[in-house]
């Protein structure tokens, strides 16, 4: 028992303050029921992918700047090619998408790697690049997404044979995000490369004298980022039902996320279980603001102060760890 609260206090912490959040809307909304829980983890579903995509990469001891663009890219690619290949090709084109956000990670990771720069330049620069890429493919809002697919994230669980009151309050859209997160990230973690993306994110000299291949792990980290990015994009478009070029606000919210959750900005501690349910906490957060009532600004102020406020104690927690 003390070994489990040692490894998962800070997740199991950050469930009992989700718990008193939910407790709280149900309070404030006393009609909050399944449509809110699905309106909720449909909202919160690309913020975990695209959390979970900068956790992998801030183990490894880098940051991705760009992950929202890759987001975008990934989004506006699905949109545009689910319109014109139509309702069977909808699974090829998942797959497409997923190449072109793995694709689009190990570049920013292999110039990290080439040029020898800093991460936050490198992938700074690159932020705009996927951003321009983006409004090429589609320069406004447009593209249409599967319906079929579009099921897949909306409304509660059914199964076979089983009563729809007792599974309707479990949102599909979550349903996808713990599979997709189970199934690459479990093997990942508990891999050579898992292990080496941990190792260089600890100490990078000593991972190289171990015989890590510190390039290759961290281009492949930037790889994982770039496939749950794309994840979060393929999210978006089937949420809404189009594509967006613009970037969303996704960037400061998984880093504060991240933080939150308990991986260290210095790299090679944490986990992804703590950031997403990061996610889920900032996001009912914003819900029960919105439900009092608080003016939309005043509300943006509140979530960019809390995040503020994560990233900068993180840093300090940072920074006493290295003295």
């Amino acid at each position: 028992m003390t070994g489990v609260l040692n490894r998962y206090g800070w997740s199991l912490g950050l469930l009992a303050i989700l718990a008193g959040l939910l407790i709280a809307t149900r309070i404030i909304q006393p009609n909050f029921g399944v449509s809110g829980l699905d309106s909720l983890a449909r909202a919160a579903l690309p913020f975990a992918f695209c959390t979970a995509g900068m956790a992998i990469v801030v183990i490894a001891g880098g940051i991705d700047l760009s992950i929202a663009s890759v987001m975008a890219v990934a989004g506006v690619i699905a949109a545009l090619l689910m319109q014109q290949m139509g309702d069977a090709s909808a699974g090829l084109v998942v797959l497409v998408v997923l190449a072109a956000g793995i694709g689009m990670g190990v570049i920013n990771g292999a110039l990290i790697v080439l040029t020898r720069g800093p991460d936050i330049v490198v992938t700074l620069a690159m932020l705009f690049v996927w951003e321009g890429v983006a409004l090429l493919i589609l320069n406004a809002p447009g593209g249409a997404a599967t319906p079929w697919m579009r099921e897949l994230v909306v409304g509660g669980l059914t199964l076979p044979g089983v009563p729809a009151a007792m599974t309707m309050w479990v949102p599909r859209a979550f349903v996808v995000l713990v599979a997709l997160v189970v199934i690459i990230w479990l093997p990942l973690r508990r891999s050579k490369l898992g292990l080496s993306i941990y190792a260089i994110g600890s100490d990078q000299h000593a991972a190289f004298r171990s015989g890590v291949a510190v390039g290759r792990t961290r281009i492949a980290a930037y790889g994982f980022a770039g496939l749950f990015a794309a994840l979060g994009g393929l999210s978006i478009t089937l949420s809404t039902g189009i594509g967006e070029p613009i970037p969303g606000p996704y960037l400061l919210a998984s880093v504060a996320a991240v933080v939150l959750g308990g991986v260290a900005l210095t790299g090679g501690k944490g986990g992804l279980l703590g950031p997403i349910i990061a996610v889920f906490i900032l996001r009912t957060l914003r819900l029960d603001l919105t439900l009092l009532s608080v003016d939309p600004n005043v509300t943006t102020i509140i979530e960019g102060t809390i995040m503020v406020a994560v990233v900068m104690a993180g840093g300090l927690l940072a920074m006493r760890g290295r003295h």
